[in-house]
């Protein structure tokens, strides 16, 4: 019913940028806190940063600075810039957003997740 769908992930050397893209799509209501996630194989999916509907941001301190996130409500869409990258923000990527959907339920959804590598 709800497909959240990132893009924009990829090879970049350090010290460079990229930007992730977020579009959910399907039976939406409105969307409440979206965000973004990372995960490295053999640890914990982390937190990399959330907005709110009002577009209140909380950053994870490794990324504070560097990253930024913004949302367009009326696209149901995150985005995540993310400057001067380093070796260690290699991970998968994955978008997060707590939805009401149109059968009155309210649940998150991830997206399937964007590969983003760093090179040294």
């Amino acid at each position: 019913q709800v497909q959240l769908v990132e893009s924009g992930g990829g090879l970049v050397q350090a010290g460079g940028s990229l930007r992730l893209s977020c579009a959910a799509s399907g039976r939406i209501v409105s969307i409440n806190n979206m965000g973004w996630y990372r995960q490295v194989p053999g640890k914990q999916r982390e937190l990399v940063a959330t907005i709110t509907d009002s577009s209140t941001t909380n950053y994870a301190d490794s990324v504070k600075g560097r990253f930024t996130i913004s949302r367009d409500n009326a696209k149901n869409t995150v985005y995540l810039q993310m400057n001067s990258l380093k070796p260690e923000d290699t991970a998968v990527y994955y978008c997060y957003g707590d939805v009401w959907s149109t059968d009155y339920r309210f649940r998150g959804y991830w997206g399937q997740g964007t590969q983003v590598t760093v090179s040294s």
